[in-house]
């Protein structure tokens, strides 16, 4: 009598032909289980993912996944981090308020296309998950990159770093991620500005 297929769990891998079970281990069974979680979320958006799913699609079992992610949102926030999605360069104009712009436009531009519904997946669990939270603040809010855009302005001479508080340096990107919270939609071009020559730029005067 035939017996089912096994991945290295042991476990009987999933049959729906989305993918077939092979030996794979170590390194090549989580960048394919990466790119099914990715995939997936792609296909049917955060509100419709699940643990069966990434695992049909990848063609392994659960409990591979489980020894490995703790719930479908940690193994989401891996599959964005392995293809680099909400991780951009650092812009670098020559100008700070450009490169200011540069980073709140990119920003407004993910509420347009196929990232949105993740990222209002992720939405839902940002109050709940410590972890979504500090990921979405540091990468698609760009934190980490206005940090770094505003050492680039202090190479430059345009602003003294050292005199800017914490609060200061993050209010641009806190206010457009306020906006996208509030309105779920892009900011406008105008809102952006605003933030930028008309909060920000301001408070960065002596």
């Amino acid at each position: 009598m035939a017996t089912a297929r096994s991945d290295v769990s042991g476990i009987p891998a999933a049959t729906s032909g989305r993918a077939k079970a092979s030996r794979r281990r170590g390194a090549a069974l989580e960048a394919a289980i990466l790119k099914a979680a990715w995939d997936e979320v792609n296909a049917v958006g955060m509100a419709g993912l699940t643990m069966e799913g990434i695992a049909d699609r990848a063609g392994t079992s659960k409990a591979v996944l489980y020894r490995r992610w703790p719930n479908r949102v940690a193994l989401v926030i891996a599959a964005i981090r392995r293809e680099g999605s909400f991780a951009d360069e650092v812009p670098d104009s020559g100008s700070l308020r450009e490169d200011v712009l540069l980073l709140l436009r990119r920003m407004s531009r993910r509420f347009e296309g196929a990232e949105r519904e993740i990222v209002l997946g992720l939405l839902a669990e940002y109050f709940r998950s410590p972890e979504v939270a500090g990921y979405l603040r540091e990468q698609f809010f760009g934190a980490e990159t206005m940090m770094s855009i505003l050492e680039h302005a202090d190479e430059r001479g345009e602003v003294e770093l050292d005199r800017i508080t914490s609060r200061v340096a993050s209010l641009p990107v806190d206010l457009v991620r306020h906006e996208l919270f509030r309105t779920q939609a892009p900011v406008p071009e105008e809102t952006l500005e605003e933030i930028v020559d008309g909060v920000f730029l301001p408070l960065l005067r002596p």
